[in-house]
């Protein structure tokens, strides 16, 4: 019998990643050095990241990409870097992304198709059979480019709103200042930037992707001559 692998809960991840981080880089200071706050503060995620994908044995490009990000940002704040390397450094993740997926458009495998049909949530078996009946089988390859391509554009427009957003949080600090203090300033410029760049960037980004998922299936019952809710699996 196989296992049944849960799903993330996904307000887990969020305390995880976004909220016990910050919380750290900002009141941390207080308790220890900053330099270990730093470390305690990326050691978080990046343990959990490393828990999820052994315990789940999934492959998720993306949180591998995510644990890279949570490194690239712990070497930069130890070797003291400032200003325009986060700003490099925040806009790089959602860049390299954005061209994998708009390259993908063009192959076999387009990402449109990798994030959306699922056959765990839809109904493959049963929308391939009404594409190829109604001769949408062409059509239907168009949606998954187009998608993709709408779908790269998300990660674009993160990327730049993390590079301005990131310029704009990693200000300056002060080389007279004793090195602790340019280290806990920095600590809690990462803290900013964690919690804004989530409510900033990524609240936006969920309501177009949601729209872009909405006419995903709407642009495919249209194809399957087949209500949204008749896509899904849990309409067998």
């Amino acid at each position: 019998m196989t296992k049944t692998t849960q799903p993330e809960n996904p307000f887990v991840s969020i305390a995880i990643n976004i909220v016990l981080p910050s919380v750290i880089l900002s009141k941390g200071n207080a308790y220890l050095s900053p330099v270990w706050v730093l470390v305690i503060a990326l050691l978080l995620p990046l343990t959990y990241g490393v828990w999820d994908y052994i315990s789940r044995k999934h492959k998720n490009y993306v949180s591998l990409l995510g644990l890279v990000n949570t490194l690239v940002t712990g070497g930069l704040a130890l070797m003291g870097a400032e200003g325009a390397w986060f700003a490099i450094k925040e806009a790089s993740l959602p860049l390299l992304l954005g061209i994998l997926v708009l390259g993908s458009s063009w192959t076999k495998k387009t990402a449109a198709e990798m994030l959306f049909c699922n056959p765990q949530v839809m109904n493959m078996e049963q929308i391939n059979q009404a594409l190829s009946e109604r001769g949408q089988t062409l059509a239907y390859s168009q949606l998954l480019k187009q998608t993709s391509i709408w779908l790269s554009f998300s990660f674009f427009i993160s990327a730049l709103a993390n590079f301005l957003l990131a310029r704009f949080i990693f200000s300056p600090i002060a080389l007279e200042l004793e090195s602790t203090v340019r280290e806990q300033t920095l600590n809690e410029q990462i803290a900013r930037m964690n919690w804004m760049g989530f409510i900033v960037i990524a609240g936006p980004l969920t309501v177009f992707s949601g729209v872009l998922v909405y006419r995903f299936l709407s642009r495919l019952a249209n194809l399957t001559g087949k209500p949204i809710t008749g896509l899904l699996t849990a309409n067998k």
